[in-house]
């Protein structure tokens, strides 16, 4: 059985009735609600006892339908007034008198329901059904059922927003990290067990702490990869405020996370062992909390011709490669390796190319030279660059990328070929 209500102007008030009665309630229009009422005979009685329950329980007028099927119910209510409730096998009867226009459908299939005079339920239902389907096609056979009482689809229940939060209120404030440790655990486990229960993990958790006479202080932990573990969330958590401390004696902790599905990953045979996440994390919070969160991460290129020009971004997961370790890549390239700061050199030009490099950690004769390459840019900023680059072999072997800044006439070594 299921059961309907509808009235217009008050769709919030008819979704909260509805919950009273039933956890699968589809909000079929903003002033309409269907639900499911199996098994509340015994409760509130025969069906009609039921639609009196609900009709209270609304407290405003409404019109009220109990059918054995949902699209049944859903035209009762929007054609009768009052409450209904339709015997299993009665409903081709009950809902023959009411407007043909309540079922809907296309304009297409409204003018030739008008053209032939079909005004009602009843008049539509008796119309033979292959003559229907020749005419109107699918959908004339659907708006045949749904006249004749016949409809059999599953309700759509609306479903709430995941929410996974937990907050506590201090006795009295705490200024101290240890004893406010004990307080997020508590939270890190109860949002944990939440996630649990819904066979999911999160990868952002969201620290808010109250203060006593000062701004809130907020902490944010994003993962790299969904993770659902409450001690290593607490331990870096903790070394986040041991990094950061709140500025005042914390009065309440609210913590929330983000829900995510939970990570499946299949290890393949020939493929390294790699740590697991959650210790991997663990060990880069320790990193960020010594040499700062900016100095962490994974290096990527900036979108400039401006020479060793890179921003550090959050640790990311990398796709499993499905080459074989033991193949070589299509194509491979030297790599360079950077000096930090480049090293000063004295370069002998013959014929404006170099011939000797002088310096303190690199000499030699030039046996190779290949340049100059122009570079410059950020012409309007304090740190603009204007440079020759060279790529030079020395006669004791190494490939070395130099260049020389064109206002100073300085050289460097600026890196290496491996």
């Amino acid at each position: 059985m299921y059961a309907c209500l509808y009235c217009p102007g008050n769709g919030a008030l008819l979704m909260e009735c509805a919950a009273e009665f039933s956890p699968h309630v589809e909000q079929t229009a903003a002033d309409m609600v269907i639900f499911d009422v199996r098994g509340l005979e015994s409760l509130y009685g025969p069906p009609g006892q039921l639609a009196r329950a609900i009709e209270r329980r609304a407290g405003v007028p409404a019109n009220i339908a109990i059918a054995s099927n949902p699209d049944a119910a859903l035209h009762a209510a929007r054609g009768i007034r009052g409450v209904t409730v339709i015997p299993p096998g009665k409903e081709a009867e009950t809902l023959a008198p009411l407007s043909v226009n309540l079922l809907g459908g296309s304009a297409e299939c409204a003018e030739l329901l008008d053209l032939w005079g079909i005004r009602t339920f009843g008049e539509f239902a008796k119309l033979p059904p292959l003559g229907v389907a020749a005419r109107l096609g699918d959908e004339g056979m659907r708006l045949q059922r749904l006249a004749r009482g016949e409809g059999y689809r599953q309700l759509h229940p609306a479903e709430a927003a995941l929410c996974f939060e937990a907050e506590m209120e201090m006795d009295h404030p705490i200024d101290l990290l240890e004893p406010l440790s004990f307080v997020i655990s508590r939270l890190l486990n109860e949002v944990c067990d939440q996630l649990r229960g819904r066979s999911l993990a999160t990868n952002e958790l969201r620290l808010s702490l109250l203060l006593e006479n000062a701004p809130e202080h907020s902490a944010t932990l994003r993962l790299p990869v969904p993770m659902l573990d409450a001690r290593a969330f607490l331990k870096m958590l903790q070394l986040e405020l041991s990094g950061r401390p709140p500025a005042a004696p914390v009065l309440k902790a609210h913590l929330a996370a983000e829900p995510v599905k939970p990570r499946r990953t299949q290890h393949g045979l020939f493929l390294p062992s790699s740590p697991e996440p959650e210790k991997l994390e663990l060990t880069i919070a320790r990193v960020k909390h010594l040499v700062g969160a900016g100095n962490v991460g994974t290096p990527e290129l900036n979108d400039t011709h401006r020479p060793d020009s890179f921003a550090i971004h959050a640790f990311a997961p990398s796709q499993a490669s499905d080459q074989d370790p033991g193949e070589l890549p299509e194509s491979t390239r030297l790599c360079l390796r950077r000096f930090r700061p480049p090293r000063y050199a004295q370069v002998l030009m013959v014929n404006n190319r170099p011939v000797r490099v002088i310096s303190p950690s690199v000499s030699g004769r030039v046996v190779m030279a290949k340049g100059p390459w122009r570079t410059s840019g950020d012409w309007w900023r304090n740190d603009a660059w204007n440079r020759d680059e060279w790529d030079v072999a020395l006669e004791g072997g190494g490939v070395f990328r130099m260049y020389r800044e064109i206002d100073s006439e300085r050289w460097f070594i600026e890196a290496s070929y491996d």
